[in-house]
C-alpha cells in the first residue's frame, strides 16, 4: 500500500456517528474512507442490550447494531478499514492530512471527525470483570435493566446527581458513592438529590472492589472516619454506575481546532463545522450533553451533509 492517499472525503472513528456519516457520504457519492480506530464499532459495542434504538422493537445489542450499521454503509460503497489516526495537519485553505498508525498520510477534501467519548474509569480491575454485567457508564443507557434494584452511582459532580436522580425514578434504592465531604454539584442538583427519598448519599466513601457470581451483586467500600479510621462496608447492589465524567478523544486536534473547556470540538451554531474550513464533528466527540447512539447517529447524517454541500461549493 502507497504511503500516500488523496481521497475526497475522510471520516475517523466508527460507532453510530462514524457509520452514519459513511451511509450518507456514500450515498452522495462522496467516495468516503472511513479509518475505525482503536475500537471498531465504538462504545456501544461494550452494551450488552440495546432496547431504545428505533427500528429495533426487540431490542439488540450494541455489536450487532454497529454490524448492521457498517454493513449498510458497505452496501452503499464506502471504504471502511481498521486503523488510527496518530497526528493531523489541518489548514483553512482545505488541504488537510491525518497520518494513519504513523505510517500512511491521507489527504482530503472533507474530514469528519467521529472519534467519540471516553467514560472515565476508577481504575479497578472488576470494572473490566464486570463490564456489561453490572457495570455502567450511562444511566439513560442501561437503568431500564434496573427497574426496581438496587443500584450505586459513583461521583459527586452534575453528572453523578443527575444519573442518581434518573435512576430514583427506575430502582427501588440508589447509592450515590463520594469520595469527598460534600457533593461537587451545583446548589439545585444538591437540592433535586436530597429531595429523592430512595437516594442515599455514602460521603468520605470509595470503591475498591465489586463482587458477584455471574454479575455485579455488590460492592467493597472504605469509608473514612476521621483522618485514620477507617470502615470496611460490604454492599449489596445489582447495578454500579460510574458518572465521573468522560473524556472527549480529542488530543491530536487540538492545536487545530476550537475546544470548550473540557476538550469536546466546539461547532457553529446547528452546524457540525469546525473552525476550520472542510473539517466537521459528529457524535459523542462534540456532544457532552446527550451522548445517545441516536443522537450521534443524527449527528453522523448532519455532518456529511454538511460535507458534501461544503465540497460542492468549493467545487471539490
Amino acid at each position: 500500500m502507497e504511503n500516500n492517499e488523496k481521497v475526497r472525503c475522510l471520516i475517523i472513528g466508527s460507532g453510530p456517528a462514524g457509520y452514519t456519516a459513511a451511509i450518507y457520504a456514500s450515498r452522495a457519492n462522496l467516495s468516503p474512507v472511513l479509518y475505525e480506530g482503536i475500537q471498531p464499532g465504538g462504545q456501544l459495542t461494550t452494551t450488552t442490550e440495546v432496547e431504545n434504538f428505533p427500528g429495533y422493537p426487540k431490542g439488540t445489542t450494541g455489536v450487532e447494531l454497529m454490524e448492521d450499521m457498517k454493513n449498510q454503509a458497505l452496501r452503499f460503497g464506502a471504504d471502511i478499514r481498521f486503523g488510527i489516526a496518530t497526528s493531523v495537519e489541518f489548514n483553512q485553505e482545505g488541504c488537510h492530512k491525518v497520518v494513519i498508525d504513523e505510517k500512511k498520510t491521507i489527504e482530503a477534501d472533507a474530514v469528519i471527525i467521529a472519534t467519540g467519548a471516553t467514560a472515565k474509569y476508577l481504575g479497578l480491575a472488576d470494572e473490566i470483570k464486570y463490564a456489561g454485567m453490572g457495570v455502567s457508564a450511562c444511566a439513560t443507557c442501561d437503568g431500564f435493566f434496573y427497574r426496581k434494584k438496587v443500584v450505586a452511582v459513583v461521583g459527586g459532580g452534575d453528572t453523578a446527581c443527575e444519573e442518581a436522580i434518573y435512576l430514583s425514578q427506575l430502582a427501588s434504592k440508589v447509592y450515590l458513592i463520594v469520595r469527598r465531604d460534600e457533593l461537587r454539584a451545583s446548589k439545585i442538583m444538591q437540592a433535586r438529590v436530597h429531595n429523592e427519598k430512595n437516594i442515599e448519599i455514602l460521603f468520605e466513601t470509595q470503591t475498591v472492589g465489586l463482587y458477584g457470581e455471574n454479575g455485579v451483586e455488590g460492592a467493597t467500600l472504605v469509608h473514612r472516619k476521621g483522618k485514620e479510621d477507617e470502615e470496611i462496608i460490604s454492599l449489596p447492589i445489582d447495578g454500579f454506575f460510574l458518572a465521573i465524567g468522560h473524556k472527549p478523544n480529542t488530543d491530536i486536534f487540538a492545536s487545530y481546532l476550537e475546544l470548550d473547556e473540557t476538550g469536546y470540538i466546539l461547532t457553529s451554531g446547528k452546524s457540525s463545522a469546525t473552525n476550520v474550513a472542510g473539517v466537521f464533528a459528529a457524535g459523542d466527540v462534540a456532544d457532552p450533553h446527550y451522548r445517545q447512539a441516536i443522537t450521534a447517529a443524527a449527528s453522523g447524517c448532519k455532518a456529511a451533509i454538511d460535507a458534501e454541500r461544503y465540497l460542492v461549493s468549493e467545487g471539490k
